[in-house]
Formats: structure tokens, sequence, C-alpha cells
């Protein structure tokens, strides 16, 4: 049985382009059966690859050795921490390794460890960035400080299998239509995302703090459609939603498909459990944030500083204009506000509250709610989210929960 093959994929997605001649496509496919031999339907990782000459060469670990590197664990089973520091910082980093850095992991992993090699042609040796690119197709990446957004259909379990077929291809619209909206405009895009049977993780694959705004933008746009869906809907059942963005570190990876590592990838980590903890408390309708730090470059002076959720928010609100004129539901936005919610204070002004959650194995969690408020050039204004005197009525227990 033959594999298909995604190359074309590939060179799309990283050339201007991506109109190969046969020798350069040749190469390519050569490459990509020498890594699909050393992958063995997910056997083995290709953790990392470096140049000898005229030479590739590509480290392959067998999947379970990434927990079980053999020279970290010949004395005993206390260097377990300083295993999965060390592994961490070989996912988290260039796919592409000096020889000197290739020949230490291969020692770091000992017996379990194999040099695959292949011949660096002509025109490889122009465009190694897709070498990386293509290592990442059957490796494992930590990606840290990205923003992914967790978005779920309320009550989804109590509809008909019929109505949950329905409500998801209506959110997969509104995704679709946001994405194309956002695309419009000049963000960096190149959103990725996943099922979670009632919704969807969504990422952005670029790793800067424009990335996450983007995504935020594009969450914006999601909810906006969903609720102009959900106001003029009769019978079709248009999922109520609700939403958390949150920045975090994760792990990307690709599954296998019969013969082949899948074209897209799937996440797992600490931003995706925070994400599903988030929502286990999230009320009908609610937007949550989570409480993170993020580097921010200062625009004026290029330089980095650890921004907050409440930073992040200042920065995207002041960018939400370039979302004026975009298409919601066959209107355009004129203008939307975003900001986190909290108590007035004496001088009129209020102070943003913080939310302790303890979920199910009693672990806490920190978060904001957010207010997004969209008003458009024809149609009514859309009002997503809840307002700090909603979750806590004068006089009456809070609806949600008490606040720090």
């Amino acid at each position: 049985m033959k594999r298909a093959s995604w190359v074309d994929s590939i060179t799309s997605a990283m050339l201007s382009d991506p109109k190969l001649d046969p020798a350069a496509m040749g190469e390519l496919s050569r490459l990509d059966e020498t890594l699909f031999e050393a992958w063995n339907l997910g056997e083995n990782i290709v953790l990392a690859w470096t140049l000898d000459d005229a030479e590739l060469r590509f480290l392959a670990v067998r999947h379970y050795e990434l927990l079980e590197p053999q020279a970290m664990h010949r004395d005993s089973g206390d260097s377990r921490p300083d295993t999965h520091t060390f592994i961490d910082s070989v996912l988290a980093g260039s796919k592409f390794v000096t020889g000197g850095d290739f020949e230490r992991l291969r020692t770091q992993f000992g017996h379990g460890a194999r040099i695959v090699r292949a011949k660096l042609g002509r025109y490889l040796s122009k465009h190694r960035d897709l070498v990386s690119v293509l290592v990442t197709r059957y490796s494992v990446s930590l990606v840290r400080e990205r923003a992914v957004v967790l978005i779920d259909a309320v009550n989804f379990s109590l509809y008909s299998p019929l109505e949950q077929v329905a409500m998801l291809n209506s959110l997969s619209y509104s995704v679709n239509s946001a994405y194309r909206q956002l695309a419009a405009t000049d963000v960096q895009i190149n959103f990725a995302r996943t099922t979670t049977g009632d919704g969807f993780y969504i990422w952005n694959r670029l790793p800067t703090i424009e990335a996450n705004i983007a995504l935020y933008k594009l969450l914006l746009l999601i909810l906006a459609d969903n609720a102009v869906a959900q106001s003029r809907a009769r019978r079709f059942p248009v999922p109520r939603l609700r939403a958390a963005f949150h920045v975090g570190e994760h792990y990307e990876f690709y599954q296998v498909e019969a013969l082949n590592p899948t074209t897209f990838s799937y996440i797992v980590g600490p931003v995706t459990i925070d994400l599903s903890r988030f929502l286990e408390h999230a009320l009908p309708g609610q937007i949550l944030l989570g409480d993170f730090s993020i580097a921010m470059r200062d625009p004026t002076s290029a330089s980095e500083s650890a921004g907050s959720t409440l930073d992040f928010i200042s920065r995207t609100a002041v960018l939400l204009n370039d979302l004026q004129g975009l298409g919601v539901a066959n209107d355009r936005v004129a203008n939307i506000r975003c900001y986190l919610t909290g108590a007035p204070d004496a001088d009129g002004g209020f102070a943003v509250r913080r939310y302790r959650l303890r979920d199910k194995h009693a672990l806490t969690h920190h978060v904001y709610n957010a207010k997004i408020n969209i008003h458009l050039e024809h149609g009514e204004p859309i009002f997503l989210g809840y307002q700090d005197k909603d979750l806590h009525p004068p006089g009456e227990p809070p609806l949600w929960l008490a606040g720090e």
C-alpha cells in the first residue's frame, strides 16, 4: 500500500512560489521518504538534525525514550526532574543543531538513539528551513508563551446527535467566516484548530505577541458571528458558546492516519489543561482570560519586558480599530470595545477583579472575566460576556464565584 504525499502542502506554506521543478520535488520527496522510514509509523521521533559536509544527519529516538534518556538514569531516580527539564529544552529548541550538540544528544540518549543519513542536494542546500519543517512532521515540539483559545457549546450533550452535528457545523462556519474576514487585514495569520468534541482549541502557529493579539481578534469575530446567528435562528440549533483565552506552553505533535503523519497538528500541555478547567466553571455566554505573563515588545524602543493579562488587553484594545469595516453576518463592524470587568471604585473607575477557581483536582487557577461590546454599522449592537454587576448583583449572593 503506497502512502500519500503531502510535500506540496509544506512547500506551499513555506515558499512564495510553491511551483518547484521536478529535481527540487524529487529531493524533497526522497528526504520525506527517509524521514518516514525513520519515523516508522510513530514508533520513533525525529528529534533533531544537523549538517556534516554534504550529508544531512537526523537523530531518531524511540518515543518512550523521551521520558527515559539512558545517560540521565544510570545512577538513581533522583534525576527525573532534571530529565524533564532537559527534554523540554530540546523540544523547545531549534530542530537544527550544531554538530557538537548533535553528538551530545546522541550520547545522552545512548542505545535508544540512532542516526539516519541523507544526501544534501542542490535545492535543499538553499532551502534548509524546509528540512526543519519536514522534521517537525515526524517530531514533537514544545511551544512556550503561545496563546490558545477554547470554545465550546453549552449543554452540548443534551442535544440529539443530528442537532450536535448541526451545532458543530454552525460553530465551524463562524470560525471560518471570522478567519476569512481577519485574513483580509494585514495581520499575522497562520491559525490551526483541533476539535474537543463539543468545540475547538484554536491557536496561531506564529510565536509572536502580534500573533497572540491576532488570535484574540479572531475570538472576538467568532463570538460576534455566533451571536448574530443565535439572534436570527428560528429552528436551526445555533450553539450558545462559552470561551476562554490563555497564554502558556504546550506540546505540538502530529498523529498517525493510516500510513501517514497527519498534515495538521495536535496540542496538549499546561495551557490546554488550564483552559478546560476554566470552562468547567464558566457560565453560558461567559468569556474568561487566564492570569498569564508574556513578553511584550515596546513599539517605540523595541525593548521587551514581561507583561500581564491586563497589559495584554490594554495593548489589544488599542489595536481593535483594525477590525472596523470587517464583515459580521452581512453587516460591518463600526467599533469594538473589550475590557476586563471589576467593581466600581471611589474615583469613578473600576478595579479589575481577579477570580480564583479550584478544579476537580483541588488545583487553583486565576482568571479574569471579559466583556466585549461590538457596534455594527446597521444592525443592533452585540454585547458579549457578563458585566461585573451581573455576576455580583447588589444585596444578593454572587451569581458566579467570589473574587479575590
